[in-house]
């Protein structure tokens, strides 16, 4: 299966995986499934170090390549990516979750999420 990991799944994988699921855990060691990650997460960590917050610590230069040499893939955001995000409900205000959702949708992935609102929107979103 196809899984783009959203920004916290990442950040947990990489530097604290002891906060992920027994499930997000197997989801992601199983060598059968492919894992993505999106450019707009590691948008979103830059942004986010660089304002001082403290769940945003991790180096996004740092965890970009550590991501690539364990095999993850890089969704980059694309035009069509970002339209689908004015079909969306305004459940959700971060547009970086938004902007995941959309390219999984887009993209034929499922979004694996520990965001419990992310699930309202039902589709290609899996919380883990």
């Amino acid at each position: 299966m196809n899984f783009l990991l959203d920004t916290h799944l990442l950040l947990w994988t990489a530097g604290a995986p002891d906060r992920l699921s027994g499930e997000a855990r197997e989801l992601i060691a199983d060598p059968a499934n492919t894992l993505f990650f999106s450019t707009a997460s590691l948008w979103e960590i830059a942004i986010k170090q660089g304002l001082g917050r403290d769940d945003f610590r991790v180096d996004a230069r740092r965890l970009w390549r550590l991501l690539l040499a364990n095999g993850y893939r890089e969704l980059a955001v694309a035009g069509e990516h970002a339209v689908l995000v004015v079909n969306l409900p305004a459940i959700h205000k971060d547009p970086f979750d938004r902007m995941l959702l959309a390219q999984a949708a887009t993209e034929g992935l499922v979004l694996l999420t520990a965001d419990e609102m992310l699930m309202r929107y039902g589709g290609p979103v899996r919380r883990v």
